[in-house]
């Protein structure tokens, strides 16, 4: 089977495979909006409260350790998926970089501070050379993290983030998982979700709500 043949089989199979992936999302959000929402002004943060974040320890593009608390002081915009992926992450995060770019031109200094992050769950394909190649054609204000399996299990645990092997193929595999971008504060509380399934502008303004 050729590379083609193989990509558009991948694709298929994608398209196939979001509605349980879906429901998790919907369940999630609905989760965390009880949980972060219920009896809190309607100007508070959507996420405030939520059990999400948290220690982890990764590598970046060169192998060098990157911990959560690396990011402190800076706003984050936390995006779990794999470089593999045949459709769902290159749009999710596409939509992710060009609203962040959108924001950057509108609001440079607040722009300073926010950092873009896209960690692998597939850490068996990611290495941090084929993570590097891939968040590089979004730019270079994307960050793109993977590590050992039990540590990207760790900070996918820590933002609630499911992800699941899919079965081996001629094609391959793929990863069946959430997508979700999440908006975190300078000392790593969640803030809110950036709804990249409404595009760049969306995303622009949801980024510009909070970050000051």
């Amino acid at each position: 089977m050729t590379y083609l043949a193989n990509r558009t089989l991948s694709v298929r199979r994608a398209r196939r495979q979001p509605l349980r992936t879906l429901l998790l999302a919907l369940g999630l959000t609905a989760a965390l909006g009880l949980g972060a929402c219920q009896q809190q002004p309607s100007d508070a943060p959507p996420l405030e409260g939520a059990a999400l974040g948290g220690p982890f320890t990764l590598v970046d593009k060169n192998g060098k350790t990157v911990t959560w608390d690396s990011f402190k002081g800076h706003w984050r915009a936390v995006y779990f998926g794999y470089t593999f992926c045949p459709d769902a992450c290159p749009l999710d995060v596409q939509e992710l970089m060009r609203g962040f770019a959108l924001f950057k031109k509108e609001h440079p200094e607040a722009a300073a501070k926010v950092q873009p992050i896209f960690i692998s769950i597939d850490p068996a394909r990611d290495t941090p050379e084929v993570v590097d190649q891939w968040t590089g054609a979004f730019g270079p204000d994307l960050m793109g993290l993977t590590g050992t399996p039990e540590q990207v299990k760790q900070a996918a645990d820590a933002f609630a983030v499911y992800f699941k092997r899919g079965e081996e193929t001629e094609g391959g595999y793929l990863m069946d998982h959430s997508r979700i971008v999440y908006l975190m504060d300078p000392d790593g509380k969640p803030i809110a979700m950036l709804p990249v399934d409404k595009g760049k502008e969306a995303v622009a303004a949801e980024l510009a709500r909070w970050v000051k």
